[in-house]
């Protein structure tokens, strides 16, 4: 190969007229057939299509190409596509590369042509200069094992636990708390079909704990992850929970006698449950659990327990999973109503969050599903619901939590509906209502409820002398000062990832702005982050209601198992390499590798090609220059450099 003449065959996408409206592609073409070793070339409209990929194939076959660079969008887009058809044309995929003109040249110079062509030129003859020193490799193979870990118990993780042992690949999932069921298990129904949220979610967090291929942890974290893509080893933290599920018959003996009160999470503070207690009546496992925190060690429960089911000995244990992949499912919580000090959330206990709302709204809730007063349990008969608590506010939360004009209008219809002749205010910015009969839904409840919609924000919440909350605002719409006196306010606070930072920091996953797990490409890989056999599901990538949760769980689940299922993995080979006769050994690239994926052998660095991620960040700290990139190498680069500068 190395005697070899280097043929080229440069294909330029016109990518509609993303490309082509700004770019001179004829000329660009003439220009491209000048350079050396560039034997074809070749545009066309759409290159990603069938029959652009066709063009490539056949012109690798017909004119005997070696080499092959694209000139289109980003390599993120749409290189496995061109590589692909490189391949079936008979062609190494790693002896093509792409040329990005697309956002590194017609869309910043979109009012520039000639600009734009010239910089689309250098940009392709760069390509050029790097492909013809580019070397055929083949993946890197490793074992897989069939074994699927999913972090969080609510929906999200359910759905993806199922998923995958449904498809026969054990599953070990791990929820923090003593049951699944994540935050979805608080609500009354969901929107907009109103169905009962227990009535969906009850039968699937029955069914994980019936299914043999899914190992459950509650009250479990994981506290350290290992190994790499195909091949982890998750050390799996399990709290005492001190009561035996395979004994506990739920008959509530060891709660009627506990003397320890607490504030109930699951109701979120409405209500107390004991030291001993059931999260609610649906829980997976159904078993009690013991809040190490507040338990006093009274042995009271421990007397009357007729199956001998409570061991307040246990102590924290520590076991070991091996997998092949990790989806992370963490899920949500609220932002902090108290933050918000005007509108005095923890200052007024009648004023609450939607999910204390929901618990109102339970028929399992701690009022039964009757709306009172959480200050004197009178029944309301005026509320005020102000929706982008903290939202869309620079100061707070600058982005939209997505579902809160969704489950506000749910709210006013359960509200109508147990209080026919109660008022109804909602305060919002605009009504976003995007999804399948979602516009409908909300213009429904407009239409029929009589609920008041006020566009603007409220400037403060205060208690009169009579107890009644007021509501200070104004209405966008009409320029007008608006007051209302209120029994309760519900905040729709905005939604915040539970993604703790040392889990994403041990498991490598990009944190946005916002602290929202980053993916690859929010539309060609939204589960997957850049870190391989690690994919996301749910909130943790960003706001969105049940069904797009459900959604992305499968994904993920179907990812995880394009993963592991075959029981081997192909990696891309692009990677760092060791002249070993170079190194001295100086361990500087041990120090400096993210990913742990050099290890010292009899004295010299060497690199395991599973676990390398081909970052160049032990090229760019090797003293000596023993280390290179597979296919960068600086022999490349500066040819590259050269080549665009001339």
């Amino acid at each position: 190969m190395e005697n070899e003449e280097v043929r080229v065959g440069v294909f330029i996408c016109h990518c509609g007229r993303n490309i082509a409206g700004v770019i001179d592609i004829k000329k660009l073409v003439e220009e491209v057939r000048k350079i050396p070793g560039v034997v074809y070339v070749e545009d066309y409209v759409y290159m990603c299509s069938e029959p652009g990929q066709k063009k490539i194939i056949d012109a690798i076959k017909r004119e005997n190409l070696n080499r092959v660079v694209v000139a289109a969008c980003t390599p993120s887009m749409h290189y496995e596509t061109f590589a692909r058809a490189v391949e079936t044309g008979g062609l190494n995929r790693f002896l093509y590369e792409m040329a990005t003109i697309r956002e590194f040249s017609s869309w910043v110079h979109y009012r520039e042509r000639e600009d734009a062509t010239e910089k689309a030129f250098k940009l392709i003859s760069s390509t050029v200069a790097k492909v013809k020193g580019n070397k055929a490799y083949e993946p890197v193979k490793g074992r897989v094992v069939k074994k699927v870990l999913v972090i969080g118990g609510g929906i999200a993780g359910i759905t993806a636990a199922l998923d995958i042992a449904s498809a026969g690949i054990p599953v070990v999932l791990v929820e923090k708390t003593p049951s699944i069921g994540g935050k979805m298990a608080m609500l009354s129904e969901t929107f907009p079909t109103l169905d009962c949220a227990q009535c969906i979610l009850t039968p699937k967090m029955a069914e994980v704990a019936r299914n043999p291929g899914i190992k459950l942890y509650t009250l479990s974290e994981v506290i350290d992850v290992e190994g790499f893509v195909g091949n982890y080893r998750v050390r799996i933290l399990k709290y005492p929970r001190k009561v035996d599920p395979s004994k506990c018959t739920v008959c509530s003996f060891c709660e009627r006698v506990c003397p320890v009160k607490v504030p109930s999470e699951f109701n979120r503070g409405l209500s107390f449950r004991k030291a001993i207690y059931i999260p609610f009546p649906q829980a997976i496992p159904s078993s009690y659990a013991i809040d190490v925190e507040h338990c006093t060690k009274c042995s009271a429960c421990v007397k009357v327990c007729p199956v001998g089911a409570i061991n307040l000995d246990e102590q924290e244990e520590i076991v070991e999973e091996e997998v092949g992949a990790i989806i992370v499912a963490t899920g949500y919580d609220l932002y902090q109503g108290l933050k918000l000090r005007e509108y005095g959330y923890g200052k007024y206990r009648n004023v609450i969050d939607s999910l204390q709302f929901e618990r109102l709204l339970s028929s399992s809730g701690p009022t039964g599903g009757e709306i009172i007063r959480p200050s004197d349990g009178k029944p309301v008969k005026t509320i005020v619901f102000i929706q982008c608590a903290g939202q869309r506010d620079v100061n707070h939360l600058p982005y939209c939590s997505k579902i809160c004009c969704m489950y506000t209008a749910k709210h006013v219809l359960l509200f109508k509906e147990r209080v026919p002749d109660g008022n109804a205010y909602v305060f919002y910015i605009d009504i976003r209502a995007g999804g399948k009969g979602y516009e409908e839904f909300v213009k429904r409840i407009q239409d029929e409820t009589g609920a008041v919609y006020i566009r603007g924000r409220v400037s403060r919440v205060y208690e009169d002398s009579s107890g009644k909350l007021v509501v200070e605002g104004v209405d966008t719409l009409s320029g007008e000062n608006i007051i209302v006196k209120t029994d309760l306010v519900v905040l729709a606070l905005g939604m915040v990832p539970t993604l703790p930072p040392d889990l994403a920091s041990k498991l490598k996953i990009p944190i946005d702005e916002n602290g929202f797990a980053q993916e690859v490409h929010p539309k060609l890989r939204p589960v997957e982050v850049a870190t391989s056999g690690v994919f996301i599901a749910g909130v943790i990538q960003g706001p969105k209601d049940i069904s797009e949760t459900v959604v992305q769980a499968s994904a993920s689940a179907s990812k995880a198992l394009q993963l592991v299922v075959k029981g081997e993995i192909e990696k891309n080979p692009l990677i760092a390499e060791v002249n070993r006769d170079v190194c001295n050994g100086c361990r500087i690239c041990v120090s400096i590798c993210p990913y742990n994926a050099i290890e010292m052998i009899e004295g010299k660095a060497r690199v395991n090609e599973i676990l390398c991620e081909g970052c160049g960040a032990c090229e760019a700290s090797c003293p000596v220059g023993a280390i290179t990139l597979r296919n960068y190498s600086d022999s490349q680069l500066i040819e590259m450099i050269k080549t665009a500068l001339r």
